[in-house]
């Protein structure tokens, strides 16, 4: 089985001289064999054929997904030392490179403590997003605590045929559309000026904090009374934060990725998936916070009702020539948003099992070389909202981005406690 990479997926993938790796941390309570992890590990491979993909390129130097027996998830382990353990290496996983001629483009790290272990599934960016990765970890825990558990089996998507209905992709209009737009977009990007270097981003770094229950269920009915969405006041609050703390060197703009599931019901929750959708929010500044919420939100809404996955997916397929330009904008532009904001939801994932339990997600981080690192994650587990916050000193300097966590933690603990007086 194999499939040519589209083009968000080698956009992602590049040379493969640079890792654009995501670390996806979780802690589990009680003891553990690696016969079993492995097992579960493998489970997940006879299901989902890509995850035993490597990566090979043709006579025209295009990379090809192609599933091969012998890929297996490789396991690395490592003795519990300290509590958070896990942070140190997930930053040690984001430098490593995959061999993916050879190797899966995912593998395993057990962090081996007495009573609890973190665990890590590390993944190249162009294999999966974060819904497709916390499906696998879903599976993976379910087999863990239950070796003959069915988890199914997984119709791979094997191309764009599999995603876009056929009387769109085989609309004449739709694709001259497609095309036009793909040139269009393509010439633009010719013409756009950028730097012969890319920014030198320096050390990378990552920082993580929760709310604790009480404080996260406040603030999400806090949301609900508002008629904002949880996303919708991060993103605001987030905005706000910069603006603080960076003055004049904010952009007063922040990318948020959508989902492509909601739109493109051929997706299904179990695919394994890695192509995106995105939005950009910002503040009008003539307007207070509150004001602002409404208007953000009222704003987000019309954008994510114009997202059209479709014609998205058949523009970036016909623009496959314009891949290196696009990249090296992307690599050598000036950056223009202050930085990426991803919001997993609620995780719905079983805390407690028969063998062991669950205590903890972790937000996933994530870090690459196309432009601008600086990232916000959050999620929600258990009632705890978490979040990660991964920059470069070179684009966001680490001091400013503990100012910015501390800034947005006291905005929201303001508006609680507004809530509360009232």
């Amino acid at each position: 089985m194999r499939r040519k990479l589209l083009f968000g997926e080698r956009m992602l993938l590049g040379d493969g001289t640079e890792p654009f790796n995501t670390v996806i941390p979780f802690r589990l309570k009680g003891t553990f064999s690696l016969k079993d992890i492995q097992h579960a590990l493998n489970q997940l491979q006879v299901k989902h054929p890509w995850l035993k993909a490597v990566i090979k390129h043709d006579e025209k130097n295009i990379p090809w997904f192609e599933v091969s027996e012998k890929a297996k998830i490789p396991i690395r382990i490592l003795a519990k030392r300290e509590e958070n353990d896990w942070l140190e290496e997930s930053k040690n996983e984001w430098y490593k490179m995959f061999n993916y001629k050879e190797q899966p483009l995912m593998r395993f790290v057990w962090i081996k403590g007495e009573e609890t272990s973190d665990m890590m599934f590390v993944f190249h960016h162009c294999l999966c997003d974060g819904g497709s990765a916390m499906v696998l970890l879903d599976e993976f825990l379910k087999l863990l605590d239950n070796p003959t558990y069915d988890i199914g089996l997984e119709n791979p998507i094997l191309g764009i045929q599999d995603v876009v209905p056929n009387e769109i992709l085989n609309s004449r209009g739709q694709k001259f559309k497609a095309k036009f737009i793909g040139r269009l977009a393509a010439t633009a990007i010719k013409c756009i000026p950028i730097n012969k270097k890319s920014i030198d981003r320096q050390s990378d770094y990552l920082i993580n904090w929760k709310f604790d229950q009480e404080t996260s269920k406040e603030f999400i009915s806090y949301c609900k009374s508002q008629q904002v969405t949880v996303n919708t006041f991060l993103c605001a609050t987030v905005l706000k934060a910069f603006e603080k703390i960076r003055k004049e060197k904010a952009f007063n703009k922040v990318s948020c990725p959508v989902d492509i599931r909601r739109f493109a019901n051929q997706i299904k929750d179990d695919h394994i998936f890695a192509f995106g959708l995105m939005i950009v929010v910002s503040l009008n500044k003539k307007f207070g916070f509150e004001e602002n919420l409404k208007l953000m939100q009222e704003s987000v809404e019309k954008k994510t009702s114009k997202l059209n996955p479709y014609i998205t997916m058949m523009v970036m397929e016909s623009a496959h020539d314009a891949l290196t330009n696009f990249t090296k904008l992307l690599k050598n532009g000036k950056s223009s948003n202050d930085c990426m904001f991803s919001n997993l939801g609620r995780i719905q994932i079983a805390h407690q099992y028969k063998e062991f339990s669950l205590e903890n997600i972790f937000s996933p981080s994530v870090i690459g070389p196309l432009g601008n690192t600086t990232t916000m994650v959050t999620s929600t587990f258990r009632g705890e909202m978490n979040f990660s916050f991964m920059g470069s000193e070179g684009y966001l300097p680490y001091s400013d981005a503990l100012a910015i966590r501390d800034e947005v933690t006291k905005m929201v603990k303001q508006q609680l406690e507004t809530l509360a007086v009232s």
